[in-house]
């Protein structure tokens, strides 16, 4: 297994309260969303040469209600042969690989302290 990119994704039920905060306090440019029209599910955040992501989820509960509040997206070169290797380490594989409309194959697992890690295989090269 090959990573070579990571970058966070902070989920919250009110994507409109937060998407200001990073973008307008903090100077967060933003450089994608998806859907490209309408209310965004996610928001993609350069700062400086870090990415972040912003994610929206109606149903995020606070640390306090037993959700992480953070993902780790990882960019792996085979999506299918990561989760292979969790699985045979002993990981919880959430969510087995899937193609996406936005064209990657992702995948969802768990670190050991249930933190969400994402695992995502690019079909075309990075920006």
């Amino acid at each position: 297994m090959t990573v070579d990119d990571v970058f966070p994704i902070v989920t919250s039920a009110d994507l409109d309260r937060m998407l200001p905060f990073y973008r307008d306090v903090l100077g967060g440019e933003v450089h994608y969303q998806f859907p490209p029209e309408g209310p965004p599910a996610y928001v993609g955040l350069r700062f400086g040469s870090a990415s972040f992501g912003l994610g929206h989820d109606p149903g995020h509960k606070r640390p306090d209600g037993g959700t992480p509040p953070i993902a780790l997206w990882l960019y792996v070169d085979d999506c299918d042969a990561s989760v292979e290797r969790i699985r045979a380490a002993g990981g919880r594989i959430v969510e087995e690989p899937a193609d996406q409309p936005w064209g990657e194959r992702i995948a969802r697992a768990e670190d050991p302290d249930g933190n969400q890690l994402i695992l995502g295989q690019r079909t075309t090269p990075p920006d």
